[in-house]
């Protein structure tokens, strides 16, 4: 009799014990909050497939302190998986199928990577979540260049297309590749004749300009903002549609004759596979951040342009470029 009551009351304790974990586990599962509830949501991860530092990295780090000072979010961790232009990144994206907490930091570059990269894993496959921002380009000659005006530029260049170098922060396949290659295509000058010198970012790229390793450098604008104010180089033209306001005298290419626009955009996207629910956590989170004072407060110290477009609406984007791009490596004999 006496067993029995013994075994009864280990029972009753291992039964209680059970309950207090089951309690524990729906609240650390209630804790995670959810859209609609009101609560930040926890456990988001966005994973940056470069260097810290770069482009991405900024963006990355800059959304996840959005998303917690506008109460979006908590504890959102950004790490850095770098390796072959973003691709070892897409790699781990891809095979994360599911995984409805993590996200990837991108642009344009990853898209041209995941070709020169000859990357199993391809941007079609990921969930697209938001496009976030773009960033003009621009041309840029050191302040003693010969060339005064994008016109003389463009008239030398055409004369000799291998002897005029052309210098990009980021590998064939990049943004900075991508750019001179497509002006080049626009003017008429056959893309394979460009002699392209690829440095690592725009921290290598700014001394060839300025050394005169280059004959001119094209980049993301911001780049060159402080060198531009200091008076030691000259932007020929920015890439985008209408004039930006750091550079209010300087002319777009559109304004100067060339028909073309060039932005380098960035954006997140899941990995394949993720459900309806985790699907719209990150949507409306990053709808959140995009609405927020505080993001608007980031886009105008940083001179990024408001591009924000997400689900299938970035999906078709991201499908236009993917086969654009795609293109213009083939082209070039890259993909």
């Amino acid at each position: 009799m006496m067993a029995t009551r013994r075994n009864l009351l280990v029972m009753s304790v291992a039964t209680a014990t059970a309950l207090a974990l089951a309690a524990c586990g729906a609240t650390a599962e209630n804790d995670e909050g959810g859209a609609g509830d009101g609560k930040p949501v926890a456990g988001l991860r966005i994973m940056v497939p470069n260097t810290p530092g770069g482009g991405y990295d900024t963006t990355a780090r800059t959304a996840a302190k959005v998303m917690e000072d506008a109460k979006l979010a908590t504890g959102v961790q950004v790490f850095n998986l770098p390796g072959a232009g973003g691709t070892v990144g897409l790699q781990r994206m891809v095979n994360e199928k599911g995984n409805g907490k993590l996200a990837m930091q991108m642009g344009l570059g990853v898209v041209g990577a995941s070709y020169t990269s000859k990357s199993s894993a391809t941007l079609t496959q990921t969930t697209p979540l938001a496009k976030m921002i773009e960033e003009a380009g621009a041309i840029v000659v050191p302040k003693d260049s010969p060339y005064r005006t994008i016109d003389d530029l463009i008239a030398a260049w055409k004369k000799d297309p291998r002897g005029i170098a052309v210098g990009g922060g980021s590998s064939p396949g990049g943004p900075d590749h991508l750019l001179p290659m497509q002006l080049a295509k626009t003017v008429g000058i056959d893309p394979r004749q460009v002699n392209f010198v690829s440095y690592d970012g725009g921290g290598e790229l700014l001394p060839a300009v300025l050394g005169g390793k280059v004959a001119f450098g094209a980049s993301g604008f911001g780049e060159f903002l402080d060198q531009v104010e200091a008076g030691q180089i000259r932007v020929l033209a920015v890439t985008s549609e209408q004039p930006i306001e750091a550079l209010k005298e300087v002319p777009t290419l559109k304004a100067s004759g060339i028909d073309l626009v060039f932005t380098n955009w960035r954006g997140i996207v899941a990995p394949p596979g993720i459900s309806d629910a985790d699907k719209k956590v990150w949507l409306d989170v990053l709808t959140g951040m995009h609405e927020s004072a505080e993001w608007k407060a980031e886009l105008a110290r940083r001179g990024w342009t408001d591009a924000f477009i997400t689900g299938d609406a970035f999906g078709t984007f991201l499908t236009e470029q993917d086969r654009s791009v795609a293109e213009l490596l083939r082209q070039l004999g890259l993909a």
